[in-house]
């Protein structure tokens, strides 16, 4: 009974809502190009902040090829060592004394140092 009542129309295909009385915002073709050479346009709103950066359909960064953007690319992180880390959980005098505990089990035998074979 299900298969009769859906005969003739395609599931998701197509939209039962017409364009009628719908107005459309003004638009703009924003160009872009990326470091391999393609070059490619956006279509934006007016009034929409354009970006000085868009990612190309290759997965390259594309730039912005004239007129003025809004740069919203977040800046980089900075890179964390292993010390930073471990600064974030000890302080340095901590450190001294850790160290010196794990030196006197070494020298006392304790402690054995690890191979690689």
């Amino acid at each position: 009974m299900a298969e009769r009542s859906l005969r003739g129309m395609r599931i998701g295909a197509n939209s039962l809502e017409t364009d009628d009385n719908v107005v459309f915002v003004d638009r703009q073709q924003v160009k872009y190009r990326c470091k391999n050479g393609h070059e490619f346009g956006v279509a934006m709103a007016v009034d929409a902040e354009v970006p000085t950066a868009w990612t190309c359909r290759c997965g390259v960064e594309a730039e912005l090829i004239e007129g003025e953007g809004v740069d919203d690319r977040k800046p980089p992180k900075p890179v964390r060592t292993h010390w930073d880390m471990l600064l974030e959980r000890r302080n340095e005098d901590e450190l001294k004394v850790l160290l010196e505990e794990r030196l006197e089990l070494l020298r006392e035998g304790k402690l054995r140092l690890r191979r690689n074979r």
